[in-house]
């Protein structure tokens, strides 16, 4: 989040919204915001809106997302919102839709459909120390 300098927005039970901001070094040869950029806003975006449905014994971790990239991300924000479509006790269905904002204006340029994997916190001993 920090190198990205990408945004926390909204969250709320079962969502959440992320955004980052237009910056030479997050774009592609044709100065449009790069796909692995979008594929980062996407995979913490579905994670973090999964989690808010789960305990605070729980984690989340993901197991898949299946992304279509169907516009040019030509704005000067990126912004994706992403919702529990079914929580469940070892796998948490997420959707999320992505947008670039220009001129105060939103345009679609991207959709998500991510599976995210329950863990128990105790079973990442490492990765919570790592911070």
């Amino acid at each position: 989040m920090n190198l990205l300098g990408a945004e926390l927005d909204e969250l709320t039970p079962g969502s959440s919204t992320l955004s980052v901001s237009r910056r030479s070094d997050l774009l592609q040869q044709n100065g449009l915001f790069h796909g692995g950029v979008t594929a980062f806003l996407i995979d913490n975006g579905t994670t973090i809106a999964a989690a808010t449905v789960l305990n605070s014994q729980q984690g989340v971790l993901t197991a898949e997302y299946k992304l279509n990239l169907f516009s040019p991300a030509d704005g000067d924000q990126l912004i994706c919102r992403s919702r529990v479509v079914k929580p469940g006790s070892r796998l948490v269905i997420v959707a999320a839709d992505v947008f670039t904002k220009k001129d105060g204006r939103e345009k679609q340029t991207a959709v998500a459909l991510a599976t995210i994997a329950v863990l128990d916190q105790s079973s990442l001993p490492l990765l919570r120390h790592a911070g």
